[in-house]
């Protein structure tokens, strides 16, 4: 008689936990997606405005191989940080 009411109620704890975990992985999911796209425009705005100067002291092929060599160093060091991470 009591064993399918423990059942009930322990399937209600595993439900509502379940709930939160669910919960919690979408606000982690959310809260990256927000951080993503504020380092995407971030990166957008920060090599127009680089461009832009270096375009008003430069010609525009030296402005983008200067802002392109920037990005580039730095991928760079991010690919040679997380080799060493791993190794």
């Amino acid at each position: 008689m009591i064993g399918p009411v423990l059942r009930v109620a322990a399937n209600s704890v595993a439900a509502r936990s379940l709930r939160a975990a669910a919960d919690s992985a979408l606000n982690n999911a959310l809260l990256t997606l927000g951080a993503a796209l504020a380092v995407a425009v971030g990166v957008t705005f920060l090599s127009f405005s680089a461009y832009a100067f270096l375009e008003s002291r430069l010609d525009p092929a030296g402005a983008s191989a200067i802002v392109g060599l920037f990005w580039a160093m730095l991928g760079g060091s991010y690919f040679v940080a997380t080799r060493r991470r791993r190794t």
